[in-house]
């Protein structure tokens, strides 16, 4: 396993800074983040110009890239025109793990395996792995449907937050028997009450997840994805996800 940083943990900065700091606090891999909303670079930046995204990333002040965290929001054929484009640049790249958000509550669980179908069909073209994230208010919440739609969608994988299992709508949710899906990982501490706490106040038990994933021959990252608090020091907390999880690897 790897420790890596969000680029989305530095929204603030420039991509080129964003870089430069994770790389200032010992990070030797990153995730970087491709959404609409990024300051960074969005999916149709890369449609637009996969060469000069491509220039982009290599700035990466020589972290890894162990991933693309990708958020589109065009629709239709639009939609896999852009992720066709970033699974180009994840070759290219030499990246192989693309997390995507699942469908919101809401839509038709065949619509959404046909669209999960399609995503990892494009990407397989391209030696890449679609996992999807569990976020609560997505389809991808309740671990049976996180099953569910694993065993549907071949070589479909998962991006394991387990912070929506200890805060939120989805708290005390078994997700052991999702652990066997896990291509990905997102971390930082929570507590029953609040989603983002500082490092060693939550309940996340880091060992547990790490002992866990050892076990099932887990050999990929584990990525810190700690958001700007107000009154708490960033980077410090940054710095100390870092350190505790190296601690037990």
């Amino acid at each position: 396993m790897i420790v890596a940083a969000n680029t989305a943990s530095f929204s603030d900065l420039s991509l080129s800074d964003a870089l430069q700091r994770i790389a200032d606090l010992e990070y030797t891999a990153v995730e970087i983040s491709i959404t609409d909303d990024s300051s960074h670079i969005t999916p149709a930046d890369v449609a637009r110009d996969r060469n000069e995204a491509h220039a982009i990333l290599r700035k990466s002040h020589r972290l890894e890239v162990t991933s693309f965290y990708v958020e589109i929001g065009a629709v239709g054929d639009e939609h896999y025109q852009q992720f066709e484009a970033i699974c180009e640049l994840a070759r290219i790249s030499k990246v192989v793990t693309l997390n995507v958000p699942s469908a919101e509550l809401g839509t038709p669980f065949n619509e959404e395996v046909e669209h999960l179908r399609r995503l990892v069909e494009i990407a397989n073209d391209y030696g890449a792995k679609v996992c999807i994230r569990n976020q609560s208010g997505r389809q991808a919440s309740d671990p049976d449907t996180i099953k569910v739609l694993c065993d549907n969608v071949d070589n479909l994988g998962l991006a394991f937050d387990p912070t929506i299992y200890i805060c939120g709508p989805d708290a005390g949710k078994d997700s052991d028997k999702v652990l066997a899906y896990v291509g990905h990982v997102y971390l930082r501490d929570t507590s029953p009450t609040e989603f983002q706490v500082k490092v060693g106040q939550g309940e996340v038990d880091y060992g547990k997840i790490i002992s866990q994933l050892s076990a099932l021959d887990y050999r990929r990252a584990l990525c810190v994805d700690v958001v700007e608090t107000p009154g708490i020091e960033h980077s410090a907390e940054m710095r100390k996800m870092r350190l505790l999880l190296e601690s037990l690897l």
